[in-house]
């Protein structure tokens, strides 16, 4: 799988083969810097590079080199982890860099943006799962439908930022990797930001109340805006893990769903 792009970027190994649900990663160095060999298995992930090359190392890992399939990006080989600090007693902290990093993403450039997926259409599975399941899911879809009738100007999304999303690269900062290639409202950026089911905090008592000012203050958003992206982000979530038989996240995003509902409600 790899030997290929190794011989037509002139790449060197430079560790162990990582395999994801949807990529081959493999650390290596191009033109004697350090970079990971990433060759995605779907359309979403092989998309994904039209972004990241877009964004052009601000706010992003940089892309040295991509085709249909594959990119080779920077790499970090640094130890901290969001998500540990999210586990550790810093989780603001780290919902701050998440926001910083978010924000550097958004900012305009002169660019002409590639041939993205709308943001309306990347919401295509909520609707059927709220029919039939209804409840909670019925709720996220009449929020995901009030915010695309009020649109703010859209952005480039990155469409997965998550605590394993933004990786520490020293001296240039906190950047994203892989990226989905969506573009839209931004709100939606932050939302999944309460809605990461592998981060066990994210339902716990309170942490909504706390971090929402945080971010509503970042993202230039008003809170209630940012609740209805949460409420219609993690129905989507829950649909697509209902596509995927996965009760026990399915469950998590619902209670996410929830909680932003009763929120809204008071």
């Amino acid at each position: 799988m790899f030997s290929f792009f190794l011989e037509k970027w002139s790449l060197q190994p430079g560790g162990g083969r990582v395999a994801t649900r949807s990529s081959q990663l493999l650390p290596v160095r191009w033109r004697g810097l350090p970079a990971m060999l990433k060759v995605a298995e779907d359309d979403e992930e092989q998309r994904g590079r039209l972004s990241m090359r877009w964004w052009a190392g601000q706010g992003a890992a940089e892309v040295y080199a991509a085709d249909d399939d594959a990119l080779v990006m920077e790499r970090t080989d640094s130890r901290r982890s969001l998500f540990h600090m999210a586990m550790t007693g810093s989780d603001e902290a780290a919902t701050r860099i998440i926001c910083n990093t978010v924000a550097a993403l958004h900012a305009p450039r002169e660019t002409p943006v590639p041939d993205l997926i709308p943001l309306e259409r990347w919401f295509a599975a909520l609707a059927p799962a709220a029919r039939t399941h209804g409840g909670v899911l019925a709720r996220s879809l009449a929020a995901a439908e009030a915010l695309f009738a009020d649109p703010h100007p859209p952005v480039v999304l990155h469409a997965d930022i998550h605590h394993g999303n933004i990786l520490d690269f020293g001296a240039r900062g906190w950047l994203a990797i892989d990226s989905k290639p969506v573009y839209g409202d931004p709100g939606y950026d932050y939302a999944n930001l309460f809605c990461n089911p592998e981060l066990a905090v994210v339902t716990e008592p309170g942490r909504l109340q706390r971090h929402l000012p945080v971010v509503a203050e970042a993202a230039g958003l008003a809170p209630r805006r940012i609740l209805s992206w949460i409420l219609a982000y993690s129905g989507l979530s829950a649909a697509w893990f209902l596509e995927d038989d996965d009760d026990f996240n399915v469950e998590g995003e619902m209670l996410i769903a929830r909680i932003a509902a009763a929120e809204l409600d008071k």
